[in-house]
């Protein structure tokens, strides 16, 4: 199995980065990651000690540090050592300051104001985790939007983004001769969505998983008529519930979550 170090630089808490390398390490679910995580860094000594540590244990680095100094600092040191750091923040805040017209303040930590909202996303947040693929179905009409799919259906990914919308998601697959919880059919709460693929698509996609995997045997998971019989059957199951669909195959997870969210939205509204 493949293993990637990510080394992780705050300013403040590091919530972005957790959320945003989360979102982007689903999408690799055969990579083995070894998080290195510092937190509040905000003087040239933490970044000294912190470099000495990525030169120990190299690997690929991000950060959100709103301190220019420090940023050019950490910049250059991965750059002596021919290691990729990115910057997560610093390159939407100088556009939006350019397209303001306005000087940017440089307060560290100003992005998680603790306010109603920032709770509410990190509520979302702990709600998506505790319910990924098919987890703890006892409290499911807890969530606010639940998500049905057979495999490789951006389920989980696509969760994680309506939680930084502060939305509690539950993702729950579909897998052939494994009969659905209860619960998802006595759920009243929650707005119900399934999520479908085309068959060779997801075929490619499954196969280069296996491939990743380092199996190459045939199996149903890849078999063209076997993955075209479960995209079925799902289907059918999401017409018997009158549970709305969404195509995923040429949607990248925003564009499904936007529509995910005006289907919520409408719901709401309806409702209220």
């Amino acid at each position: 199995m493949t293993s990637l170090i990510l080394h992780k630089i705050s300013d403040s808490t590091g919530e972005t980065l957790d959320v945003v390398a989360r979102a982007c390490l689903v999408q690799f679910p055969d990579i083995e990651v070894i998080e290195k995580r510092w937190t509040m860094v905000r003087n040239p000594q933490q970044i000294d000690d912190i470099l000495a540590e990525i030169e120990a244990s190299p690997g690929f680095v991000i950060f959100t540090l709103v301190d220019d100094g420090l940023t050019e600092k950490l910049v250059y040191g991965c750059k002596k050592m021919k290691l990729p750091c990115i910057d997560l923040l610093n390159p939407v805040l100088g556009q939006l300051g350019n397209y303001l017209g306005v000087e940017r303040e440089h307060r560290p930590g100003s992005q998680h104001v603790m306010d109603a909202d920032y709770f509410s996303k990190i509520a979302a947040l702990h709600f998506v985790l505790a319910h990924d693929d098919g987890q703890s179905m006892h409290d499911v009409n807890d969530a606010d939007v639940v998500l049905m799919g057979v495999s490789r259906t951006t389920k989980t990914p696509t969760c994680i983004y309506l939680a930084n919308r502060g939305i509690k998601a539950a993702n729950i697959p579909i897998v052939p001769g494994i009969s659905l919880s209860g619960e998802i059919f006595e759920a009243s709460r929650p707005l119900i969505v399934g999520l479908t693929k085309d068959p060779r698509r997801l075929v490619q996609i499954r196969r280069q998983r296996l491939k990743m995997q380092g199996h190459t045997e045939d199996t149903d998971y890849i078999d063209p008529d076997a993955v075209a019989q479960e995209i079925r059957e799902a289907k059918r199951l999401y017409d018997e519930h009158k549970w709305p669909v969404i195509d995923v195959t040429r949607k990248s997870v925003e564009e499904t979550a936007a529509t995910i969210m005006h289907l919520y939205n409408d719901r709401i509204d309806a409702v209220s």
